[in-house]
């Protein structure tokens, strides 16, 4: 829903349905989305987040009557879509992902080409007053950067697609934005890195001048465009397994001219003091199919994890000392405790509370993609009121109900 023109549009990630085809995607929006706007915007039109793979971008490139039919169906519903992930190129549900879901990163024609088809297909599945935001990946595993040519290879391919958006928006007058999501263990992982990438790769002199030769623009255009066209996403939870200050995060993206696309309330699983008993208790989230990136905290230093699982062999080879854990395992926004152990809900707080007084995105949106890999006793519901009830409670916090 829109929440309002200064406070941008709202809603929850369909990331959170099957949705690794075409033909299930569509299936999950009819049967979950209708319903929860029905108790969270019965009054006025829902925004839509879709996740949209490879294959599901393949379908609807080449189906312009489905795009069609697709289009009349969120209108008949009230709804609308305003964003897309696109992170996920390949399957995300039922099945081991890992650091596969990278995959194709950035380096690759196949990583580019779809990511300029998901824009072509937001053309004619948004309404015309809906400027669309794409999520994609945070440009590669960071294990795989192996120097500076892998750099300049995602790189060069990242301006290619984003002349691409400057290019159709000169075409058709739709403005489609791409935003790069930072995330623990990726190339893109700390804001300060996303900066720097940013200052010197992309708004750099040579990034500037390749975008302008793509774009065919004059210099004097290519900054101005580059920064309409590309930012970032902002996953709270993301950046509170990092243990950044969220607040200062995000004003320090404002300082460096990054515009903040999407603001992605995410809350992560925090153990404020690790103990026997907690590592113990611990391991009930360790069968995800998911990874379950984990940064500690001890005497002032950050260790990183690839996955809660390491953090607890480390514990286990030396246990003791003071230590905290973050673990990038999604948990209900509204909940700042989840089977005994805290969450990062403070920072998603935080977070709004600056968005209500310097809005920084017109797109919101709740990311909790990991209700069915929860503990089953800890499933204490369906997905419907699950989503629902994270909209209202930021609905609540940013004091829009």
């Amino acid at each position: 829903m829109k929440i309002s023109d200064r406070l941008g549009h709202l809603t929850y990630s369909t990331l959170v349905h099957p949705g690794d085809t075409w033909a299930e995607m569509r299936a999950s929006v009819a049967a979950h989305v209708p319903a929860v706007k029905r108790r969270v915007s019965p009054g006025s039109a829902m925004g839509l987040s879709l996740r949209l793979s490879g294959a599901s971008v393949a379908a609807l490139r080449a189906d312009p009557a489905e795009r069609a039919d697709f289009l009349g169906f969120l209108r008949q519903e009230e709804l609308y879509v305003y964003t897309v992930n696109a992170f996920p190129h390949g399957p995300f549900k039922g099945r081991s992902v890992m650091e596969q879901v990278y995959e194709p990163d950035w380096t690759t024609q196949e990583r580019a080409t779809y990511t300029m088809g998901v824009a072509d297909v937001l053309v004619d599945i948004t309404e015309a007053g809906v400027e669309p935001s794409i999520q994609t990946a945070p440009l590669a595993f960071r294990p795989h950067v192996t120097g500076p040519g892998y750099v300049a290879a995602f790189t060069a391919n990242l301006l290619r697609v984003v002349a691409h958006l400057a290019v159709l928006e000169r075409r058709t007058g739709r403005r489609v934005k791409l935003a790069l999501e930072p995330e623990p263990f990726c190339f893109l992982e700390t804001t300060e890195e996303t900066v720097r990438y940013f200052e010197e790769q992309v708004f750099s002199r040579s990034g500037t001048e390749e975008f302008a030769r793509l774009a065919y623009v004059p210099m004097s255009e290519a900054i101005g465009l580059i920064r309409r066209h590309l930012g970032v996403v902002f996953d709270i939870g993301h950046q509170s397994v990092e243990f950044e200050d969220i607040p200062a995060a995000l004003e320090s993206l404002l300082a460096a001219g990054i515009p903040i696309f999407k603001l992605q309330q995410a809350a992560a699983l925090w153990i404020p003091e690790v103990t026997s008993e907690a590592v113990k208790a611990l391991e009930q989230f360790t069968d995800t199919i998911y990874l379950s990136q984990t940064t500690e905290r001890r005497e002032g230093r950050l260790t990183r994890f690839l996955n809660l699982g390491d953090a607890i062999a480390s514990w286990n080879a030396d246990p003791g000392g003071t230590r905290e854990w973050r673990t990038h395992f999604h948990v209900p926004v509204f909940l700042d405790e989840v089977g005994g152990f805290a969450t990062t809900r403070s920072n998603i707080e935080a977070a709004l509370a600056l968005h209500r007084r310097t809005p920084l995105s017109d797109h919101l949106e709740i990311e909790t993609y990991t209700w069915d890999v929860l503990p089953e006793h800890l499933k204490t519901g369906d997905i419907n009121e699950y989503v629902s009830r994270e909209i209202e409670w930021v609905r609540d916090a940013l004091g829009a109900r």
